[in-house]
Order: structure tokens, then sequence, then C-alpha cells
């Protein structure tokens, strides 16, 4: 499975990349939120890849940050979503507004996305609040006092922090303390914050 690429940006529109890695180019859907942040055609760039394969196809999803990654995954647990309806969700609404709309379950804004009627709004934050609460800025810490796994970029954080030989508990305070300076989750920008945290300590 593809999981991220670094390239350089061959070509761009407004929901598809070809990113030119090593002389093969890797076309991928973009939602409108990685669009907007993507640099000059023939910079590099580097992206988040989901890899879709069914029996007949096998589709790229790319995306600027691993939480608009995760909260797309997310998205297609949900019966009746698919990855072309997930992207456009992800399209409709901010990460951080999503995500927060989710946690608060606040259907109503789902349904000002285009394909997303109250029904599909009402199931969204039904099987997503909880798990959206925990990809909040600061959740990390109320989800390791409930007993949750900590969400995928704060575990993967602690887990780069402890191979440095930085113990776990440690490790997981100076990454709670991070995701509250580091609000889209990306896991290098949680661990740099980590490091300057426990360097002042």
């Amino acid at each position: 499975m593809i999981a991220r690429l670094t390239g350089r940006l061959l070509h761009r529109t407004a929901d598809t990349v070809v990113i030119d890695v090593g002389g093969v180019g890797y076309e991928a859907a973009i939602p409108l939120s990685t669009s907007t942040i993507l640099p000059e055609q023939g910079s590099e760039v580097t992206l988040h890849i989901h890899t879709h394969v069914r029996e007949d196809s096998l589709s790229l999803y790319a995306f600027a940050t691993e939480l608009e990654k995760e909260v797309f995954r997310l998205l297609m647990g949900v019966s009746g979503i698919g990855p072309k309806l997930a992207l456009s969700v992800l399209s409709g609404l901010s990460v951080r507004d999503l995500v927060a709309s989710l946690g608060a379950g606040d259907d109503a804004r789902l349904c000002a996305i285009p394909g997303i009627g109250k029904k599909t709004a009402a199931r969204l934050c039904l099987e997503l609040r909880d798990k959206a609460r925990l990809l909040a800025p600061g959740a990390a810490a109320a989800a390791r006092l409930a007993g949750d796994a900590l969400p995928g970029p704060y575990e993967d954080a602690v887990s780069a922090l402890v191979n440095l030989g930085y113990k776990r508990p440690a490790a997981e305070e100076a990454v709670q303390r991070a995701g509250r300076k580091v609000p889209d989750g990306r896991v290098e920008e949680l661990i740099r914050e980590a490091l300057a945290d426990l360097a002042r300590r």
C-alpha cells in the first residue's frame, strides 16, 4: 500500500494531482482543503496517501495533513459513505470545523455540505461523535485519562519519542502539550514541538 508520496507536483486541478516520483506519475484525488494549500506546479510536495483497492480498480487519495487522511478514513467507515462522498465532506468544511461539528453532533452544519442529507448527517454524527472528539486539539490527554488509545498521530509521535530514548509517560505528556499548539495533528510538528517541550524541562 502507498501511504505517502514525495515528489514534484507535475499537474494539478481543483480535485486531482499528479506527482512525479522518480519518473513515475502518480495521480490522486484530493479534497478542496488540500487543493488550496498546494505549492506551485513544479514544486516538491509531500502528501499523505490513502490507497483504495477494489476488485476492478486501485485509486489514490491524497491529503496535505495526516489529520485529513485520518478523518477521510473515519468517514468511509460509516455505512453508505464511499471515497467520493468522503472527499466531498472534506471539501465542504475545513477539517477542524468538520471534526468540531462531528464531535458536537452538529448535523445541521453537515447538511449544508452538497450530497449530505439529514439522515446521512445524523448517521455521521452518531457513529463518529466519540472518535471525532479524540481527534480534537488537546483530546489526547482526555483520551489517556479515560483509558482509551491515543489518536493515530499522537500515538505515532509518542512512539517516535520512545524510540529516541524517552520514557513513555514523559513522551505522552509532552505530546499532549504539543497537541495544544499543533491543531492539525501533523506527526512531524507534534514530534518537533514535543522535543522542544522536553528540552525546556
